[in-house]
């Protein structure tokens, strides 16, 4: 609460500036306290005294402005929810003009509406357009609605909603569910955060990731607004370490916003009680933050709190920068106090989650009288609103850009240059091509920013030479692999370290980890494909930077540590994304990895995943075979042209490679005719889904040229498992009951890598009876009789196993 001397500030204010006392009076549902009147006083003085507003006169027409603009975007939410015509008069609606199923996630975009007008005053206010992020993406329809209200729009929601009937047409839209003819959303509009949203960067769609992600998001010289959920802040761990990995020379001003409204879907979140939120602020202040509390129902708040935080942040990183302090900087941290669905009927209740009426008022006519008693309070007479949006729209006067264009929205970086490494004909880890590449691209390109992902291991994953020239980014350095400004951001979280490179959009990233637990990164990386899937659908394409996701040490080499540590969910849940915004390589040996690289880097808005291994593997392919593997996703490794129909071997991993070229070698012994074949990246063979993914696919031809029709008979050996690789494979395997396809069959345990190839009847030996079963020839042919019996389960494995790599 304000002292006495604070209240009678504001009460001579009040009583000298008339456009203070209209403010001071509030409209409909928004009310200013005390507290918040002292502020927004001292936040006028200060524009003013910058220079950025001429007088405090005009500071608070635009502050009245704002709470009127507050309140339409209010009532236009609700209407956007349970309305299929929107009257600006302000006239009740017939039981016709609602919705039949109303549908919408109605309190918590009610507690948005505040909080995003407030961030498009601020940026009025201080001439200067900061870029946004919301993580909870299910309150969209506030940020549609002050869009549509304000015209910061992309052009096909301005042609849609910026016309007469364009509000019915909005909330006619919201969760409409109609189609165009070829089955998509025939509405740019969405239930979250999508292409169509002007200004949005992320889905929000997975709740707790945009914690991960807003410190390493903005550059020097940027400021980012975040908006964050109560129930996502006391969950997502990792969330509470954004001042371990903050930093004033590489790292733009973030202002975390936490929408304190006290309930999940269905309960009270931990932070709706006093004792809760209480214990939450003491938590945030000991690892670093400034927690800041304010009210959260109040625009003016908002914009008062975005403020003293930016200039709190920014006066503690110079210190930091000048090293006149050490990190972490303090980092404010807002706290929006508010109740579920404030402004309309049902709010501070479970019911506001999404429908907080008690019936549906197209046909239950308590419910409508209560949607127009509550409505008729939000209501704003649309030519005082043109006024307020007038007052607030001044980018062409400021010369500033629309938030629909702010900074993250619009990342472009330069074009990275591209190292020349020479190849290695020697035996050796594939990453350490990894290494060699990455260091040099970090390098040649200093101005782009680096990040490192790193769970736990990065120098047993053969990326020493990363680590020595990044360096872990730590608070107080132990050793020479430590720095406060280190690259590598190192925690045993997977979700976190993922989502800094994710977040880096301009600069260059590199993430890896074991391959069973890249698997935790899922949610986060599939969240950031399919909005660069839906921005190519739009016309406005993703230009971040493309880079590798490594799942190294992976299922074959990790035997030693259980089954835990085998698992191939991470590659296969990615073949099953659109291969045009994600890529899946299998790279065997140094040469193949390192001419894959380039392209992984110079590509915009892919993620590529990169199955590796990190034992010493033989290079099998030369230079020229490397580019052409990487140009085509796929080579014949070797073949024999003998008379007859060739038996095709279609080899998909490293040590599956290798188990095939020793397959064929009894083959050739025993003057059977085949043909090899690596497939490096499996994604281009599949048949495409839809004509974006076809740009990526061979064409029938250069599939004819590497799989010929003529040959019928086909095994194939993948990392993956067989059932997975055979479904997106199926045009490779044209007649099924001449083909089999071997894997990862969930078998494991402590095993070494022949161990595992064993178990799971994926070595050479168990290639050669597939080949005889295929063939209808008895796999005593080309098998021992020692080594028939172990590979039909009555023998010595070590028979198989003996000798190999």
């Amino acid at each position: 609460m304000p002292s006495p001397t604070q209240t009678e500030a504001a009460t001579s204010a009040a009583t000298t500036c008339p456009e203070f006392a209209l403010w001071r009076k509030g409209y409909g549902v928004i009310q200013h306290s005390e507290s918040t009147c002292f502020h927004a006083e001292s936040l006028a003085e200060r524009l003013v005294k910058a220079g950025l507003q001429p007088d405090t006169s005009t500071v608070f027409r635009k502050l009245a402005a704002l709470d009127r603009l507050t309140s339409a975007g209010l009532w236009l939410v609700v209407h956007m929810t349970y309305t299929n015509r929107v009257d600006t008069s302000g006239k009740a609606l017939t039981p016709q003009d609602f919705k039949a199923n109303p549908e919408g996630h109605t309190g918590g975009a009610l507690n948005m509406v505040p909080g995003y007008a407030a961030y498009l005053a601020l940026n009025n206010l201080t001439g200067r357009t900061r870029s946004w992020l919301m993580g909870q993406g299910h309150c969209v329809a506030a940020v549609d609605a002050i869009n549509v209200l304000t015209g910061n729009l992309h052009p096909e929601q301005q042609k849609r909603y910026v016309a007469p009937e364009g509000l019915s047409r909005l909330a006619s839209d919201f969760y409409s569910y109609r189609q165009k003819p070829d089955g998509s959303v025939s509405a740019p509009l969405g239930s979250h955060i999508n292409a169509h949203t002007a200004g949005g960067i992320l889905e929000g769609g997975y709740l707790g990731f945009a914690e991960l992600q807003y410190a390493h998001m903005p550059l020097p010289g940027e400021c980012l607004v975040t908006f964050l959920s109560d129930g996502a802040a006391e969950e997502q761990r990792g969330s509470d370490w954004i001042p371990r990995w903050w930093r004033a020379d590489d790292c733009g001003l973030v202002l975390p916003v936490m929408i304190a409204n006290g309930r999940r879907i269905d309960q009270r979140t931990e932070l709706g009680t006093r004792a809760g939120l209480e214990r939450f602020e003491s938590h945030l202040a000991e690892r670093g933050f400034d927690p800041y509390r304010f009210d959260g129902r109040d625009p003016a708040a908002f914009v008062c709190a975005l403020f003293e935080m930016e200039q709190t942040l920014k006066y503690n990183a110079d210190r930091a920068f000048r090293g006149e302090s050490d990190y972490p900087v303090r980092i404010p941290y807002g706290i929006a106090e508010t109740v579920k669905g404030f402004g309309f009927y049902g709010a501070g209740t479970n019911a506001a989650h999404n429908l907080p009426l008690p019936g549906n008022p197209r046909i239950d006519t308590r419910a409508r009288e209560l949607f127009h008693d509550h409505s008729a309070r939000l209501w704003v007479d649309p030519a005082e609103l043109r006024q307020c949006t007038d007052s607030l729209n001044e980018h062409a006067i400021q010369g500033r850009t629309l938030e629909r264009d702010h900074p993250l929205a619009r990342r472009n970086p330069p074009d990275p240059v591209i190292p020349r490494l020479p190849a290695n004909s020697d035996r050796t880890s594939p990453m350490r091509a990894v290494d060699d590449f990455f260091r040099a691209l970090v390098a040649e390109n200093q101005h782009l920013r680096a990040r490192v992902g790193n769970p736990d291991e990065l120098a047993s994953n053969r990326l020493g030479g990363v680590l020595s020239d990044l360096k872990h980014r730590v608070l107080d350095p132990e050793n020479d692999l430590e720095s406060v400004q280190g690259k590598v951001i190192t925690a045993l979280n997977e979700e976190a370290v993922v989502s800094a490179c994710l977040a880096n959009k301009a600069g260059l990233n590199l993430v890896a980890s074991y391959e069973a637990f890249c698997v935790k990164m899922l949610g986060a990386v599939r969240q950031e494909l399919i909005f660069a899937r839906q921005q190519k659908e739009v016309d406005r394409p993703a230009r971040w930077l493309g880079f590798p996701i490594i799942a190294t040490s992976h299922t074959w080499e990790n035997g030693k540590n259980e089954q835990s540590h085998q698992d191939t969910t991470f590659c296969e849940s990615l073949l099953g994304e659109m291969n045009d915004v994600a890529r899946v390589l299998f790279p065997a040996d140094y040469n193949s990895t390192l001419a894959a690289l380039p392209d992984v880097y110079t590509a915009r808005g892919k993620i590529t995943c990169m199955v590796i291994p990190k034992r010493e593997r033989p290079c099998v392919f030369d230079s020229e075979e490397a580019r052409v593997l990487a140009r085509h996703g796929a080579l014949v490794v070797d073949e024999d042209t003998s008379e007859g129909e060739p038996l095709m071997l279609i080899a998909n991993g490293a040590y599956q490679l290798s188990e095939a070229i020793r397959a064929c070698e009894r083959l050739r012994d025993t003057g059977t005719p085949f043909r090899l074949v690596y497939v490096q990246e499996p994604g281009r063979f599949r048949q495409p889904r839809d004509a974006a993914e076809a740009a990526t696919c061979l064409s029938e031809f250069e599939r004819e040229r590497l799989f010929p029709h003529r040959i019928h008979r086909r095994v194939a050996l993948t990392h993956m498992r067989p059932e997975v690789f055979r479904g997106h494979m199926y045009p490779l395997f044209p007649d099924p009951s001449r083909a089999r396809v071997l894997g990862y069959t969930n078998r494991g345990g402590t095993l070494n890598e022949a161990g595992m190839l064993f178990a799971n009847r994926c070595s050479w030996g168990h290639a050669l009876a597939a080949c005889a079963s295929v063939m209808d020839r008895p796999p005593g042919e080309w098998l021992s009789s020692a080594e028939l019996a172990a590979v039909e389960g009555r023998g010595d494995p070590s028979v198989i196993t003996r000798g190999l790599t």
